[in-house]
């Protein structure tokens, strides 16, 4: 089972600059951009705070691939 990031798309459809993004969740710049390129998956709270800022459920942001 995999998980696919959406965030890049998410991002470009709002118009949402990554780095700004990661200053208002407070993670580093590059902890949130190996979330989006699938490098490592968040932690819960990170993810949480990802879905609480965009107003976007889990499942619109993250799918599973099998």
């Amino acid at each position: 089972m995999k998980f696919k990031c959406k965030l890049k798309v998410i991002f470009a459809e709002l118009d949402i600059k990554q780095s700004d993004f990661a200053k208002r969740i407070g993670v580093d710049d590059s902890t949130l951009s190996a979330i989006v390129r699938n490098r490592t998956k968040p932690r819960f709270d990170t993810a949480y705070l990802i879905c609480k800022e965009l107003g976007k459920p889990i499942e619109e942001i993250w799918t599973i691939e099998e």
